[in-house]
Order: structure tokens, then C-alpha cells, then sequence
């Protein structure tokens, strides 16, 4: 109740915005001979505390959240939340299909350019539960070979399912391809747009009732439709209620460790 409380005044009056941003430079996209495995074996990978089961909820007692956008259909929102975070110094981790990137290069460089991470939302958008395991991993290269190609910089080692439908095998398949399963611990569901049912307060109450040490919110890029991308005009307001109640957005590449033999 407090925090809806305190949300209630912030839709009305925001807050100055948190600092101290410093994006990663990209690392250098791998030759074609290694981009049908993970290149991450070079570069940063999963810690153990990120592997082994799907992730909800980051590995840390501290009042910290982490902002995520998918993006598998429009970009209609992407401007906005990209000027959002510029304005804010603010970093998000972004989770494109591979179908997306190929039709959308610009958009995925964007925000590559704009120093965020790239994660894996599989190829196709399939339900993964229905899938073997060579179709998987199919799914997950195809991928990372489309966002490399559009972003020029390296995928992060981090892959969302879609539909959130995971399963103990799926999750131990990108595993062993070199992937932490990085899902979320709200959905803001501002995707479904107006025509949904959701709106920008329904957005950002879902977000805040999730607020918690390790937060992991999921937003999308674009909308079922109309134009109209609330997940973009609910970003401000989600952040303003962070920075009132003690929280600092973060990276999820702090998260990640050093390949063997490598500083």
C-alpha cells in the first residue's frame, strides 16, 4: 500500500533520475567460423549462480533492479525508451529474436550504439517445451548469428524463452550452449496494449509491486498494435518510483565473470 502510495504522487510529479552510466565499449563481433557456437567462450559468461535454473530474480541482497526490453515485433517505442534511458544515464539489457534483427537492423544497432547489451530471445519465437534439443539449439545460434550481424558488436550471454516457457531440459540445453535462462520477475504486460485492457498506471503497478533485491522487470519495445507502446510512457514513472523507494537500476553484464585466462 505504501508503495502504491508513493507511486500515486510520482504519476503526477517525477523525480531527478539516477546517473553514472558508463556503457561497455562492444566487444568485436567473432569470425564466421565461430559464430555457429557461442563466442562468449572468450568473453564474459555466467557466473554458476546463473545457471542451472531460469532466473527471476538476480543473484544479490542488494536494492538493486534491472530493466529489460523484448522486442520481437515493432519498434514503435523504441525512440522513446532510448531517449529515456539516455536522459536518465540509465543502462537496460534488450532481448531481440533473430527474426526481429534481420528486419529490424537499425533498431537493434541503435541500441548497441547506445552502449546497452543484447541478449538472446531465440529465432523464430517458438515454444522452446516443444522443441528437441538440436531444434534448440538451432533456434539460439540462428539467433546470435542475426543480432551479431545486425548489431556489429557481441550477444551477450544471456537468453530469454519465449513466452517465459521453460522447462528443466530447455533450460539445461542453453546452458550448455553457453547461456544463463534470464527471465523476469514482473511482466509490466504493457505490450498488450490499450485494446488489452492494460494502461500506463496497470504498466508501472505491476512493475512496483515486483520491486525487490534482484528485481528483473520485463518491457517491450513495441505493441500488439494501434501505435500505441505503453511500455515506453510507463518507463519514466517505473524508474521515478525505483529512485523513491531506494533502488538503483543496474547492468546485467555486472553480473557476468571473466572467460579463464582472460582479465
Amino acid at each position: 500500500m505504501e508503495r502504491r502510495g508513493a507511486l500515486a504522487g510520482l504519476l503526477c510529479a517525477g523525480l531527478a533520475g539516477l546517473a553514472g552510466f558508463a556503457p561497455s565499449s562492444p566487444a568485436a563481433a567473432a569470425p564466421a567460423s565461430a559464430r555457429t557456437t557461442r563466442a562468449a567462450a572468450t568473453g564474459p559468461r555466467p557466473p554458476a549462480s546463473l545457471l542451472g535454473d531460469e532466473i527471476r530474480r538476480l543473484p544479490t541482497s542488494r536494492k538493486v533492479l534491472a530493466l529489460t526490453f523484448n522486442a520481437a515485433w515493432d519498434v514503435d517505442g523504441i525512440d522513446t525508451v532510448l531517449a529515456e534511458l539516455r536522459r536518465r544515464k540509465l543502462p537496460a539489457t534488450f532481448f531481440p529474436t533473430g527474426e526481429f534483427a534481420e528486419a529490424r537492423p537499425a533498431a537493434v544497432r541503435s541500441i548497441a550504439d547506445a552502449g546497452h547489451g543484447l541478449g538472446n530471445h531465440s529465432y523464430s519465437h517458438p515454444y522452446f517445451r516443444d522443441l528437441s534439443t538440436a531444434e534448440r539449439a538451432e533456434e539460439v545460434r540462428a539467433a546470435d548469428e542475426a543480432i551479431r550481424t545486425a548489431a556489429g558488436t557481441e550477444p551477450l550471454p544471456f537468453f530469454r524463452f519465449p513466452y517465459s516457457s521453460t522447462t528443466p531440459d530447455a533450460i539445461a540445453d542453453v546452458n550448455d550452449l553457453g547461456y544463463a535462462a534470464i527471465e523476469f520477475s514482473a511482466d509490466t504486460n504493457g505490450y498488450l496494449g490499450p485494446q488489452g485492457g492494460m494502461t500506463v498506471d496497470k504498466a508501472v503497478g505491476r512493475a512496483v509491486d515486483a520491486f525487490a533485491p534482484g528485481a528483473i522487470i520485463q518491457m517491450h519495445v513495441g505493441s500488439n498494435g494501434a501505435g500505441v507502446v505503453l511500455d515506453a510512457e510507463a518507463l519514466p514513472l517505473i524508474v521515478d518510483a525505483a529512485v523513491a523507494d531506494g533502488y538503483e537500476v543496474v547492468d546485467l553484464r555486472q553480473f557476468l565473470v571473466a572467460a579463464p585466462g582472460t582479465r
